[in-house]
């Protein structure tokens, strides 16, 4: 004998599961936009079925259905995509850096341009080109003071700059330390929530996905490999445990920069900002004070004409000029140690009569030694008194007196804008070339690595976007698939209220119509 409530608990389980389903759908439309959100679905089973009831086995063929549960409600995500998305994410955001950084660099050099470093050495050359047309000339000695204090400021507005860009990334890098910190401590407090969830034999499949999006947004600041235990996940970086089984490590710069080295960092954005600042600005400081060190005390070679007198005590080529020595009966081809080495060589324009050539460059309290980008100044003496510059390389009478008509020693200055240097930094991109060569080289070696940066980033772009489309089409939200569903769903609800009415109108003419006749 078959029961007789059966057609209504079969109807109430349909109704039960298509009003799941019908939920499911309907959290699904309103997420459609949330990020990291995966989409779920109802996995629907039919349910137990029972033999019709009987003293004995019933002589009734086959089982009676039940109709349908659901056994549980999960998200589709697929775990290769998620490692393939995170492993190409950590090279997008080391390469975004460095280009950003290498575009900083292109707008610090400001080249070729009018008002970049190159044009204001060009104006200190053509400056003293000027003053060797008329050396007595006293405004043509205060626009080569002016011309030299323009070329010190800009190698002192470019280093500070570069001292502010490195600050930048120094804190950058400590902001996104400190933000994947606090996300792994999310992760940490989510890996405990999810866990008691399931143990219940629920799907955590919210949790889950903050948890996944924390992940992704983590994969981009450094390189990360996660692996899933009944724990939680457990994230490394290279070797390093960053979370595992509920123990948390906390970063900080010294920990990234040690993985640096040993390789466990080997992308994300902190990669890209350690590059950045320990490569890319670091050597481009490194260049720029190797130019700032040939122009004050660079090896030079020049001619010194004959005529010449060179003031007492003078060593050039290892010997030591006195007396009538010091009048030059030939040319003399020697090697100088800079603008200063040179300058000093001459004889300034000085009513006081004889004065021989100072250092033209200094640091800040004087020095002619450790002169960088950063402290270059010019010579405070003749900054306070410009006819302190040297021109002359010719001095007569006794007591001795400088020749000032001679313009030997501006030529001479004026020809380094042409001279070759032996620029001995390993960082350089020429070892020997002017100072012009020096300068083009640096602002070509940067366009070439700017230019590089930006196809890695246009690539890595493209095949991040790439799999996360393959990501989307697996775990988005489809609007039309979920309206469909949805109303695919109302139907099922629709006919299974039906077969509930209808069983209800059975027990009905069954209680209430049968067994009334003789009444």
């Amino acid at each position: 004998m078959r029961s007789t409530f059966h057609g209504l608990e079969t109807a109430k389980r349909s109704l039960f599961t298509q009003q799941a389903a019908l939920n499911t759908t309907g959290h699904n439309i309103a997420n459609a936009n949330t990020v990291g959100y995966s989409r779920q679905v109802v996995n629907m089973v039919a349910s137990r079925p029972i033999e019709a009831y009987g003293i004995q086995r019933t002589v009734t063929p086959g089982q009676l259905g039940t109709g349908v549960e659901f056994s549980s409600i999960t998200r589709i995500r697929e775990s290769f995509l998620d490692a393939q998305f995170r492993n190409e994410n950590k090279s997008l955001g080391n390469w975004t850096i460095r280009s950003d950084t290498l575009e900083k660099l292109e707008t610090i050099l400001n080249e070729p341009s009018e008002t970049g470093l190159r044009t204001v050495l060009d104006n200190f050359w053509n400056a003293w080109s000027d003053l060797s047309k008329d050396p007595q000339s006293i405004t043509g000695r205060k626009i080569v003071v002016e011309s030299a204090i323009a070329l010190t400021d800009a190698f002192n507005h470019l280093s500070s700059q570069l001292d502010d860009l490195t600050a930048d990334l120094t804190e950058d890098i400590n902001i996104k330390l400190a933000d994947v910190n606090s996300k792994l401590a999310t992760i940490a407090d989510l890996n405990v929530q999810i866990r008691r969830i399931e143990g219940l034999g629920d799907n955590a499949n919210d949790l889950r996905d903050q948890r996944d999006l924390l992940v992704d947004e983590i994969s981009r600041v450094i390189s990360i490999r996660v692996v899933e235990t009944e724990s939680g996940y457990n994230i490394y970086m290279g070797n390093t445990a960053l979370l595992e089984n509920g123990a948390l490590q906390t970063l900080d710069a010294a920990q990234v920069e040690a993985a640096r080295t040993t390789g466990d960092l080997d992308g994300g954005e902190v990669l890209g900002l350690l590059v950045s600042r320990d490569d890319y600005v670091a050597n481009y400081r490194t260049m720029l004070n190797t130019l700032v060190d040939s122009i004050v005390n660079g090896e030079i070679t020049v001619t010194i004409p004959a005529g010449s007198v060179l003031p007492e005590g003078t060593e050039l080529n290892g010997i030591i000029y006195t007396g009538a020595n010091r009048v030059l009966t030939s040319d003399l081809t020697v090697t100088v140690k800079g603008l200063n080495g040179l300058h000093k060589l001459g004889y300034a324009f000085n009513d006081a009569g004889f004065a021989p050539g100072i250092d033209l460059f200094t640091t800040a309290d004087g020095s002619t030694t450790g002169i960088t980008a950063g402290n270059i100044k010019v010579n405070a003496a003749i900054v306070a008194d410009p006819s302190l510059i040297a021109t002359s390389m010719r001095t007569t009478g006794n007591p001795e007196e400088v020749v000032k008509g001679n313009n030997d020693l501006a030529l001479l200055i004026s020809k380094m804008r042409d001279a070759k240097f032996t620029f001995t930094s390993p960082n350089s991109p020429i070892q020997t070339g002017t100072l012009n060569d020096y300068y083009r080289s640096i602002t070509g070696q940067l366009g070439v690595q700017a230019q590089e940066a930006n196809r890695q980033v246009t690539n890595l772009s493209s095949v991040v976007a790439q799999i996360d489309s393959r990501r989307q089409s697996v775990s988005g939200v489809s609007l039309d698939e979920e309206m469909a569903n949805m109303i695919k769903f109302q139907h099922a609800y629709n006919a299974a209220a039906r077969i509930m009415t209808t069983m209800d109108e059975v027990l009905d003419r069954i209680i209430n119509g049968m067994g009334v006749v003789g009444r």
